[in-house]
Formats: C-alpha cells, structure tokens, sequence
C-alpha cells in the first residue's frame, strides 16, 4: 500500500514538473520580448515555422506509433464532435457582433493542446487504452483545429473565396498540417509504414514543437491590465470553456457506457487547454494575436489545475 500511495505520489509530481516547465516556456518568450532580444512580429515567423514544418512533423511522428483499431476509432468522431461543440459556441456568443468576433470566437474557443500537454498526463496515469484513446480523440480532434475550424473560421470573418463552398475547401486543403492528417489517417488506415529515413527526420523535426508552439504563445502575450475591455473577454471566454468542459467531462465519466479506461480518458482529455495553433491561425486572420495569446496562455494555467483534479477524482 505504501509503495503504491508512493509511485502515485511520484507520479503526480512528475507531471506537475513538466507541466511547470511548459509555463516556463511560456514566460522565457514573454520575458525575451520584453528585453527586446525578439520582437512581436517574431510572432508571425515562428507561426509560419509551426504550422508549416514542426507541427507536421509532429503528426507524422504521432500517427506513425498508432495502430488504428476499427472499435476505437469512433473516438475520432468524438474529437470531431467536441471541437464542433466549441465552434458553434464561440459563433453563438459572437453573433450580434462583428464577422471578425466571430471567427475569433471559433479559432479561440475550441482546439485541444492534446500532444504538446495533455499527452504526458495521459502517459503517466493511464494504461495503453488510455493512450490510445486519446491518440484517436487527437486525431479527431487536430483535423478540426489544423484545417476545418480554421476554414469556417475563415468563411465566418469573410475572407474565404466569396464563402464559396470551392473557396472554403482551398482554404482547408492550403493547410498543411490538415493534408498531413488526411495523409497520415489514410496510410494508418492502410497499414502502410513510412520509410525510417522519413520517421526519423519527423521525430527530429517534430520534436521541436512543443517548444516552439508553447514559445510563440510568450512572444504573442502581451496583454495589458488596464485594458478593461480584454479582461472581461478573457474571463468571459475562458469561462465558456471550462463551463463546458466540467459538464462533459461528469457526463462522459457518469454517463457514456464505455469502459472505465476510455471513461477515463475522455474525462481528463475535456480539460485540455486551448489548442496552441489558435493565436497562429488568429493571425493569419488578421485577428488580435495578443487577446488570442493570453487567452491561450491563460488556459494551460487552468487546465494544470483542472487535470490534477480529475486525476485525483477519476483514478
């Protein structure tokens, strides 16, 4: 009993150690800018860095360890469904607001940081189900947030192709970390292996974007106490995202007849933080990279606390 209490102690403590090295992170890039040894237009290079090379890697990388069981992918819809939740919602509350409001909404309300933060609780508590659970749900989950919310984003602040249907699917497929997915789901599916050659590079290349997505969030941040009005969306977003994240986390854990391993899962994977791609996408939009990274920066505080919570309920 005692070794037991003490290895889950360990545990715990492990985590919180690297979960406090992503904040870490987060605060070197912020602190960099402020003394000036990068500037905020960095902002806009590093982005370009993560969604067009890291980011992908990474996805190769991921996928290449999966092994795509046919009674597991339903968690792929769920990641799909989930992201849907948020997209809507981040429409809704916008609605009697400006395009641009709008599209800032669906880019930062919905997204699950899942491989760069929630993975390592996911490894240190949970079994193989529960890997491969939440390696499905990402998988759901990361088409949403690297294309397909992006591009109703897009069409929600006018700036695909006249809202054509043809102008929204450039818009999707012109993003490469969404061709990756659909690549890399198509030859998972398949069974299809990747050179080692080309497993290699990615593992290298990938490795880099935890670091480098959690960095350009501390660049991006740069939100000022005075402005009254950005507080009162942080706090108003931020809300809106753990409100519904509490409740589908107690219905899933409570209510869904899956196993308690994917229970589990599914339970901590809902208080995940904002996906890290969202303040990249925002600026690609135009939008404000600076409310979009505090709000970011903000959520992996929250979902720190949040996890260790559920950690502590559902194990």
């Amino acid at each position: 009993m005692y070794k037991e209490e003490s290895g889950k102690m360990e545990g715990i403590a492990a985590v919180l150690t690297k979960a406090i090295a992503f904040v870490a992170i987060i605060v070197m890039g912020y602190v960099l800018k402020r003394i000036h040894v990068f500037k905020k237009d960095d902002f806009y290079l590093l982005s370009k860095v993560v969604i067009r090379i890291t980011l992908p890697a990474a996805i190769v990388t991921n996928f290449s360890q999966i092994s795509m069981e046919n009674s597991l992918l339903f968690m792929c819809v769920l990641g799909i469904a989930c992201n849907l939740v948020f997209v809507a919602a981040g429409y809704l509350i916008n609605v009697k607001h400006t395009p641009m409001d709008k599209a800032f909404g669906m880019l930062n309300l919905a997204g699950y940081n899942i491989g760069n933060f929630t993975m390592p609780f996911v490894q240190s508590f949970l079994g193989p189900v529960g890997f491969a659970v939440t390696s499905l749900f990402d998988a759901g989950n990361s088409v949403m947030c690297t294309g397909i919310t992006y591009t109703l984003a897009s069409a929600a602040a006018g700036k695909s192709q006249k809202g054509s249907k043809l102008g929204m699917l450039k818009t999707l497929f012109s993003s490469v970390p969404f061709d990756t997915y659909l690549i890399m789901t198509a030859l998972a599916i398949l069974r299809v292996k990747l050179p080692d050659v080309v497993l290699s590079f990615a593992a290298t290349a990938g490795g880099a974007n935890a670091f480098l997505a959690l960095f350009m969030i501390g660049i991006g941040f740069d939100i000022r106490l005075a402005e009254k009005d950005k507080i009162h969306k942080i706090v108003r977003m931020l809300a809106i995202r753990y409100g519904f994240a509490l409740v589908m986390s107690v219905g899933f854990f409570f209510l869904s007849p899956f196993s308690l391993e994917i229970r589990q899962a599914l339970a901590i994977l809902m208080f995940g933080p904002i996906a890290s791609v969202s303040p990249a996408f925002t600026g690609k939009l135009d939008g404000d990279i600076e409310l979009s990274s505090a709000i970011n920066s903000i959520s992996i505080v929250i979902s720190i606390l949040s996890i260790t919570a559920a950690l502590i309920l559902v194990l």
